[in-house]
């Protein structure tokens, strides 16, 4: 357990929770809410390690309340949620619908009348199926449609989100759900998966130009982000790392910021039409970055499909995903961040940081997690000292909130402050709860940023 005091962070640091809308609502068949491609994806056999769905997760569409009350007794300034596409448009285009709307109304509402500002993610993965059907983000015509739907979202809450994020980590979504299949919509496309990065992004510029004609509030992309940490000496182990570095952290980075697509395998850029590099890197207001580990890379056996081979990292604790806990590689990658794109780098919010441990109530229904803790102590102070190191980093959110449906993994892995009972959806905040209350309250507070 962590013994020393915090230090301070910056006057208006921005100190919130996270979660995604398939992995917490439920209600997926209510309210005119339309299927998504994780709707089919969790009922197809064989997908989820445990067989479960995300029809019922945590139940926060009808206790979307009690939620807001434990973030009001917590102190985060912020929510950072996101929404279901498939609830505000189920067919993908066409028309809106005035109940899933109402739903986020009720809640902004509910947030704002607590003290939290909201933060609203427009896409965090469950795009609606009828659009997959007609090509997903392999259609160009599916970066047109989300534009629609950011403008329809927008008209309705843009006068009091206090910041939008366009996309949630879209190079997760590209490799684990079309790459390699893991994550829906299940295709094994590897390196053929370029489509899918460029219309993204093409779909994230296009939203920027319509929540600025709706919304004064800043606008965001939350990127997932890994140091690259090559193992080996050789030139083969330097290239794969170039090649892993290419992927991971500069195919959604480098045309955000003006820099156009890196040279990197599978990187064709014959979907890229006149203009569109312009339209990708429409200006930002704040970079999210989402970390969790560092990667590990070396030079690939002979034959490999990949350019690289990702090796497990040794000399680190692990979470139960068994993730390395490496608060370093954050300080690392926010220095990198910083010296890779000087001026061009917006001000950065980490925009989901957390750890999933095997957390359980105990004989008198209590959840003790030291382990988050100790991260969450680590991470925070990787931070501020990134930020002494003279790094713009001007939010950090938690995720998650409450435990949840983790994708492929179900109901098997816990990352919440709050302890759910998926049978009856009893919440318990967690020891790392109390811990994180105690850290907002004494932190430096001020304006949001």
């Amino acid at each position: 357990m962590p013994t020393a005091p915090l230090p301070q962070f910056p006057a208006g640091f921005r100190f919130g929770v996270s979660t995604s809308a398939y992995q917490i609502e439920g209600a997926v068949d209510e309210d005119g809410r339309g299927p998504s491609i994780w709707d089919t994806f969790a009922r197809s056999p064989g997908r989820i390690v445990d067989g479960s769905t995300g029809d019922v997760a945590c139940a926060h569409y009808h206790r979307y309340a009690e939620d807001v009350a434990l973030m009001a007794r917590l102190g985060v300034g912020a929510y950072r949620f996101s929404i279901a596409w498939p609830r505000v448009r189920p067919a993908g285009g066409g028309p809106v619908n005035a109940a899933g709307l109402d739903f986020y109304d009720r809640l902004v509402d509910e947030l704002l009348a607590h003290g939290v500002d909201p933060v609203a993610t427009l896409f965090h993965w469950d795009l609606p199926q009828p659009l997959e059907d007609a090509g997903g983000w392999l259609n160009r015509d599916t970066a047109h449609r989300f534009a629609e739907y950011a403008d329809a979202t927008a008209a309705r809450l843009g006068d009091r989100v206090r910041l939008w994020i366009t996309l949630n980590e879209p190079f997760i979504h590209m490799s684990l759900g079309h790459g390699m299949g893991v994550h829906a919509p299940g295709r094994m496309l590897l390196f053929d998966a370029f489509p899918v990065a460029h219309h993204q992004l093409l779909a994230h510029g296009l939203a920027v130009a319509a929540l600025r004609a709706r919304t004064a509030s800043p606008v965001a992309i939350a990127n997932n982000y890994s140091p690259v940490r090559v193992l080996g000496d050789t030139e083969a182990d330097a290239a794969a790392g170039a090649a892993y570095e290419a992927l991971h952290n500069r195919l959604f980075t480098d045309p955000l910021l003006g820099r156009g697509y890196p040279d990197g395998p599978g990187f064709e850029p014959g979907v890229v039409r006149d203009g569109d590099l312009a339209v990708v890197a429409a200006p930002i207001d704040v970079l999210g970055v989402n970390y969790y580990n560092p990667t590990g890379i070396r030079a690939p056996d002979e034959g490999s499909p990949l350019p690289f081979e990702i090796v497990p990292l040794d000399g680190y604790p692990r979470t139960a995903f068994d993730w390395p806990v490496a608060p370093d590689g954050l300080r690392e990658l926010l220095g990198w961040l910083h010296r890779t794109y000087g001026d061009d780098l917006p001000p950065i919010q980490i925009t989901e940081s957390g750890c999933a441990y095997d957390d359980a109530p105990d004989a008198d229904g209590r959840v003790h997690d030291p382990e988050r803790i100790a991260y969450l102590d680590g991470h925070l102070r990787a931070v501020r000292a990134a930020i002494d190191d003279g790094v713009d980093v001007t939010g950090y959110f938690v995720w998650s909130l409450l435990d949840n449906w983790e994708w492929a993994e179900g109901l098997t892995k816990r990352f919440g402050l709050v302890h759910v009972d998926y049978a009856t959806a009893t919440r318990t905040p967690k020891s790392s709860y109390a811990w994180y209350r105690d850290v907002i309250a004494g932190a430096a507070q001020g304006p949001s940023t």
